[in-house]
């Protein structure tokens, strides 16, 4: 875990240009009559991400996989959850897991980046795409404005989703593995800010999750983020990516770490986290042979709402 939260400390990032879309009808070929249709085209409806309820006295819900046989997750104010009851037979059938991946970058590393240093990982992404995987990027809203272009590129893509990690990426409970705090007070508006950062960059797949820094919150960082209406996210399978140089390292923990319904965090870092394509590459098959589908967080929070 302390590796995991050195890792909050630095940037991350990762996107590529989605796949380009249908090739335009060629001039002159024929489209359907405008009478052939009765009724007139139906819009596509939009999808609203669910969020969980809030917890005892209106905290910010927090999701975390359950770790009884039950599966599942349960949202609460604080703790998240872990007993309850279910079919445990049913739930190994249904072998879901949400691979994460964290895009930190805090607010003073611009000249960093400025210095050439890289926070992005594009090559992570564009793997993700030709293996078909569906992933949830916790991004932070400094990360966005660096990398604007690649922040729209994965928040316009259906099988990505964005999902908040705080503009500042700064901690919201002290002691959290050197970060510095934020006041209680300025939390709301850090959270407003990277959701800000986000519709500037013309990323529209963005969900209404939160990610804490290195996973640190307490009753009091609940009660401060409960007016944006967002819901916590947490983890149960640690990847270990943080300046790791091993690759299979990182596979072998993930593997041996994921159940059904399990959400798995890594990073998406050249600079700091350089095996996780690599890693991803291997752990994708793998899971899949197991009989594992990938999906989204916000495909794990519905199934828990619909409970």
């Amino acid at each position: 875990m302390s590796v995991l939260a050195v890792l909050c400390a630095l940037a991350t990032g990762c996107g590529a240009p989605p796949a380009a879309g249908p090739a335009a009808r060629p001039a002159g070929a024929a489209g359907p009559s405008p009478s052939s249709s009765p009724h007139p085209a139906t819009p596509p409806a939009v999808r609203t991400p669910p969020t969980l309820p809030p917890g005892p006295d209106g905290l910010t819900p927090v999701f975390e996989r359950r770790t009884d046989g039950a599966g599942g997750a349960d949202g609460t104010g604080g703790t998240a959850g872990r007993g309850g009851t279910g079919d445990a037979a049913g739930r190994a059938a249904d072998r879901t897991v949400a691979l994460t991946f964290d895009a930190d970058m805090t607010a003073d590393q611009g000249p960093r980046a400025a210095g050439g240093e890289r926070f992005d990982n594009p090559a992570l992404i564009a793997t993700l795409r030709r293996l078909e995987v569906e992933a949830t990027v916790f991004m932070t809203g400094r990360w966005a404005e660096e990398y604007p272009d690649q922040a729209r590129s994965i928040g316009t893509d259906p099988r990505f989703e964005i999902a908040n990690h705080s503009y500042s990426h700064h901690a919201f409970r002290s002691p959290c593995y050197g970060l510095p705090r934020l006041p209680p007070e300025e939390m709301a508006a850090d959270v407003r800010k990277a959701f800000a950062a986000f519709r500037a960059a013309g990323a529209r797949n963005v969900v209404p999750y939160f990610r804490f820094p290195g996973g640190c919150h307490d009753e009091a960082a609940l009660r401060a983020l409960a007016p944006t209406k967002v819901t916590a996210v947490q983890w149960d399978v640690v990847g270990g990516d943080a300046f790791a140089s091993d690759a299979d390292a990182v596979a072998d923990q993930v593997l041996a770490g994921v159940r059904p319904g399990s959400v798995v965090v890594l990073h998406c870092t050249r600079s700091a986290a350089p095996v996780t394509e690599a890693a991803v590459r291997r752990i994708v098959p793998e899971l899949r042979a197991r009989g594992y589908r990938f999906v989204k967080v916000s495909d794990l929070i519905a199934t828990r709402t619909a409970h």
